[in-house]
């Protein structure tokens, strides 16, 4: 990875962790690293520059990370909708993680942060790209992760092809 010219976003509303998140993604290799203390900063900092990826943390005031990417993906006026978006949070429950993958977040990484876990999560984004999907209530990357073989279920995206049983007829 070519760490080097990418443009970061760390969005937190504690001082101490973007410094902390910064200094990670600077020992990894990342120059242009940019921050804001809350969502509503963080679109304006959106605006001002070409973002490619953004860190955002879920527990945030007066603007929180499932807001901020809500606004991200489905705003007429969003800067990017189809930035990648990585929340942080210690709010790690399955009923977090699936609100922000319903919002359309990226990955997903728990505190307590680690060199590791930053940059697996990079290499996620950058090395393996899921495609983003519309609904009438979603916009975002696709949320299967994996292609399941035993899955008998309804295909119901044009990249899945005919089904089966379709086949058979």
């Amino acid at each position: 990875m070519r760490l080097e010219v990418l443009k970061i976003l760390i969005v937190d509303d504690n001082h101490h962790m973007r410094v902390l998140l910064s200094e990670v993604l600077r020992a990894v290799g990342l120059q242009n690293i940019y921050e804001a203390g809350d969502g509503a900063e963080a679109l304006q900092q959106m605006r001002a520059h070409p973002i490619d990826i953004v860190m955002t943390d879920l527990a945030m005031e007066p603007l929180d990370g499932i807001d901020f990417v809500r606004l991200l993906r489905n705003s007429p006026d969003s800067p990017n909708q189809m930035a990648p978006v990585i929340m942080i949070t210690g709010h790690s429950t399955m009923r977090r993680i699936s609100e922000a993958r319903d919002v359309g977040v990226n990955e997903f990484l728990a505190k307590p942060l680690t060199a590791r876990g930053v940059l697996d999560r990079l290499q996620k984004i950058i090395d393996h790209p899921r495609p983003y999907v519309r609904t009438d209530d979603y916009f975002g990357p696709d949320r299967r992760r994996k292609v399941d073989p035993n899955y008998d279920g309804p295909r119901r995206r044009s990249a899945d092809g005919p089904t089966p049983r379709a086949l058979k007829l």
